[in-house]
């Protein structure tokens, strides 16, 4: 059974899409086959991994409103080593498309399930908002994986967002369940930074992720190289903490599913 994981927060600039790109690059040079599906509608994933949003054909928009089947976009990344639902601006239009449609929150869910068993790990990118492209997200999904900036409004937006996944697991998806929340952008010279990192720890204990991302300029240049920091300098520090990240999430998984 493929993890489908939904990387979602409501927050922007907390480096969702760059977990979303590293963790899955990671993964998929562990062997794993992995797909990533882009849902937000900037599309820096799909520029992350090093394709020309502004030149696809087609995209998730496609997936999601005109059921173009899922093997008919999606391209692969060589420098990631991933295959890629891309995305860009056009998938802003899906947002009222999918409100309007009858049981738009399934639409994803119903264009993946023929081809998730082609896949080991299937990373979701969603939008910086709670809106219904994450809503289709976390009814697809089978784990929400939270990337937290360690700062002070952090655990505001994270209740919110567990307050959602629990609403969408009560109506909609009864197996969604949160893998984990990792600490980014982490500067372990900030005493904030250190108390909030405290905090999660005392509150969600396990569910933390024990690895902690911290600020790295290359983890932030490695995107205009249209690449993941694993492959644009694998020796930075930012590129060991995914690795390190990659690596927990494996064995947790494993451990789960025995």
């Amino acid at each position: 059974m493929s993890m489908i994981s939904a990387v979602a927060n409501q927050k922007g600039g907390v480096g969702k899409t760059t977990t979303t790109v590293n963790v899955a690059t990671a993964i998929a040079e562990s062997g794993s086959r992995v797909l990533l599906i882009d849902l937000d509608p900037q599309g820096n994933a799909t520029t992350g991994v090093g394709i020309d949003k502004n030149q696809v054909e087609l995209t998730s928009y496609d997936l999601l409103m005109e059921r173009v089947p899922l093997t008919q976009l999606r391209l692969h990344s060589s420098g990631a080593g991933v295959d890629l639902v891309p995305s860009n601006s056009d998938l802003t239009a899906a947002e009222v498309g999918l409100m309007n449609a009858q049981s738009g929150e399934l639409r994803l869910k119903q264009m993946l399930e023929p081809v998730a068993g082609e896949y080991d790990y299937i990373f979701i990118d969603c939008p910086p908002s709670l809106n219904m492209l994450t809503l289709n997200a976390l009814v697809a999904a089978n784990r929400v994986l939270v990337p937290l900036q360690t700062e002070y409004y952090a655990l505001e937006g994270l209740s919110s967002l567990i307050e959602t996944v629990e609403q969408v697991r009560n109506s909609r998806n009864p197996g969604l369940e949160i893998d984990g929340i990792v600490r980014t952008m982490h500067d372990h010279r900030n005493r904030l930074g250190a108390e909030v990192s405290a905090q999660l720890l005392s509150h969600f204990g396990d569910s933390v992720y024990r690895t902690v991302i911290p600020r790295n300029v290359r983890v932030a240049e490695a995107p205009s190289h249209g690449l993941p920091v694993i492959a644009y300098d694998r020796h930075s520090r930012g590129a060991a903490a995914y690795a390190v990240l990659a690596e927990e999430m494996l064995k947790r998984h494993r451990e789960q599913t025995t």
